[in-house]
Parts: C-alpha cells; structure tokens; sequence
C-alpha cells in the first residue's frame, strides 16, 4: 500500500514521498537513481546494454532496415526521450482542442499504460487507463483507441473517421510513420532526475530515466519546454543553448502547465485563492510529483506531507480510507479520475497547457498538416448540401 507516513515524519520540504513500509517513509525509485554512489551503480551495465539496443533500433529506421507503416490521416506524434513526467496528458488535450478548432476531427492513440484492456471485435484494444478517463474529462467525446500495437490502432482511429491522429507518447514509436514530431522536455529535470548531489544524472533505463540518447531530439519537428515558469532563468536559457546544440535548426516552443480552479468534493469550481493560508496533505501517483506540490505551494496551501505513490498507482479502498481520515486532501486531476469512484473527498488542482513562446511557430505546423480521404469526403459533402 502507498502513502505517506505521519505528520511528523516528513522531508526538509514537507514532502514524504514513497510506499509506507514499517512505519518509515521509502524515498520513491526517482529519489534513489537520483543519488550517485553505492549499489544503484551496479545498474550501469544494464542501461549500457539498453543505450546500445535504443541508438541500434534508431540506426535501423534512420537507414530504411525498419520500415514505418502510413495512414489515411494525418499524424501528429507526442513524446519525449525520458520515461514519463513532461506532462504530455495536457499537452494532448491541447492539441486536440486545437485541431478541433481547426475544422479537424481529431483522435488519440496512446498504448494504454497500466489500463484495464477488454479485446474488441475490430481487433484492437479499448482501455480505461488513467490517461484515458483524464483525456473524457478534458476533451468529452474524443475518439481514443489504446493499443500496443499502434498501426492497428491508428488504423481503427482512420476507420472511425478521425483525419487527425495525436500519437501520445509516441516518440520512440517509429514503425508509425507521422507528420509532426513534437517532443516535449521538462525544464526542471530535462534527463529525468534531478540534481541530488553534483549534476544530475544522464542514464539510460534502469540506472537513469533515459530512452533514447538525448541528441535523439534532432528527429524531432519541434521541441516543446514545459515548466519553464518553475525554472531558473539561467537554467532554463544554458537548457536552451544545450538544446540547440544537441538539435540544431528545431524550434523550441516554451510553456507551462497555469492552475485554472480548484475542483471541490463535489465536483464545483472554485477560484484559486479558495484554500489560501490553510493546511493540506497531498496525494499524488505522478512522474514529477515535486511539480505538483511546487504549484499546490504557489497557491498559498500548506503542505503538511505530500502522499506519493509511483506513477500510474491503482489507489486502494485502504489507501482511500487513510486520507478519509484527513482534513483537507489534494491531488491531481490525473489521480482524482481513479480516487473519486472510490468515494474519496478530495480536492483537485485544474491545470491547463498553455504556451507562452513560439505558438506562431505551432499554429504554422498545424496548419501545414495533410488532409485525409475522410476529411476530402467530408468537405464534398459539405459543398454538395451547399452548392
């Protein structure tokens, strides 16, 4: 079971993060490979053999010995080249929006981590991941098709009329062809870890959070910053210099994820002073919880401990009778879609992606995307009931 452990036994920060074992509080798996040292660099040898296996299957594609398969519509890849925490959820539900404003009829594709999979008669998979009930709430009525295999998928989203295809967490999914690459980095933690002592660490998977080396980000149409409002300047412009090294000629677009409102028990909206001065434990099972409690904080809130459970954590009736026993409890839209139907009484922080450089440079890309034989339909049937 995850959790926190007592009000007293929290970090420096007031953040106690990891699984409750005995009492103590385990620092969380991103912790551990954040620190330098002992037996965690025995796990080396096997992110070298990942590193060698990851640029291998890039060559493969980059010379034509894999092949990528295309579909009647346009793709639109999300991505990144660390495992998890960019926030590519409210970057997804952006682009759709965008799209739909567009005149487009977007869909999404993802392959459905940690979802509940049911086989349909199509031959493809439907899921109830936590991405998946977040994207209903954020953009009710998209078509989304969760499916390893992502061709078949895509080819189910073409099937169902969808001329737009967002590829969520699509970046190292080559055998997809797609139209735009965009691939997302964190300005807090661009490789994954933070800084725990001395610079942070650049591994790959298992010993760092890498899945591709980080000059993989040439492949890329654009490159989108994220946080950068939780960023030092000085950081955030030697990331840039970095990036434009390691990416020379992409566009780096800079935004950040803005709280909206405060989402109460009930599910009504209230403005982002609401809790102001008062005291709260948080629960989250996010990549980059850190962001969450730094926002939650910006808000005015105290943090009398922060809950954080692994990514994608299943929250249990225990798990939810634990925070019943708490007066004032906050988590992430992401983690409220899993805690509510338990009949948690939370309160949710609303954030929203919004760009606050370079949306000209997105808005081109957009509009540059080719049409598809359904959208071409579509538009004679228009001009037919109009003509």
């Amino acid at each position: 079971m995850s959790g926190g452990a007592g009000k007293g036994s929290h970090s420096r920060r007031g953040m106690a993060v990891g699984p409750r074992i005995a009492g103590q509080v385990a620092p969380r798996l991103e912790e551990r490979l954040a620190r330098r040292g002992g037996a965690i660099e025995l796990l080396r040898v096997p992110a070298a053999l990942f590193g060698v296996a990851a640029r291998a299957r890039g060559a493969c594609y980059d010379l034509g010995l894999l092949r990528s398969a295309r579909l009647d519509a346009a793709v639109v890849s999300v991505g990144n080249v660390t495992a998890g925490g960019t926030g590519k959820t409210p970057f997804v539900a952006w682009l759709v929006h965008e799209l739909t404003r567009r005149g487009r009829r977007a869909g999404v594709l993802s392959r459905g981590y940690g979802a509940k999979v049911a086989n349909s008669a199509r031959g493809h998979t439907g899921a109830q991941s936590d991405e998946a009930a977040l994207l209903a709430e954020l953009v009710p009525g998209v078509e989304h098709v969760a499916d390893p295999d992502r061709v078949r998928g895509g080819q189910a989203l073409v099937e169902r009329g969808v001329d737009v295809i967002v590829l969520d967490d699509g970046f190292q999914h080559r055998r997809l062809a797609r139209d735009l690459d965009l691939a997302l980095v964190d300005a807090t933690r661009p490789w994954g870890l933070v800084a725990a002592n001395g610079a942070p660490v650049r591994a790959f998977l298992p010993r760092g959070l890498l899945r591709e080396p980080p000059s993989a980000l040439a492949r890329a149409d654009a490159l989108v910053l994220t946080r950068v409002d939780q960023c030092e300047a000085s950081a955030l412009e030697a990331l840039k210099h970095e990036l434009a090294e390691l990416a020379p000629g992409r566009a780096v677009l800079e935004s950040v994820h803005r709280p909206r409102a405060w989402l109460a028990p009930d599910g009504t909206r209230a403005p982002l002073d609401a809790l102001r001065g008062r005291a709260a434990v948080l629960a989250s099972g996010i990549a980059h919880p850190a962001a969450f409690e730094s926002a939650v904080r910006a808000l005015g809130v105290t943090v009398e401990r922060h809950e954080a459970a692994p990514d994608h954590h299943a929250w249990s009736a225990d798990d939810v009778a634990r925070l019943a026993r708490e007066s004032l409890v906050v988590t992430t839209a992401k983690d409220a879609v899993k805690l509510r139907p338990l009949g948690a009484k939370v309160w949710t922080l609303a954030i929203e992606f919004e760009l606050v450089a370079g949306a000209s440079v997105l808005a081109a890309l957009l509009d540059a995307l080719p049409g598809s034989r359904a959208e071409r339909a579509r538009k004679a049937l228009h001009e037919g009931l109009h003509g």
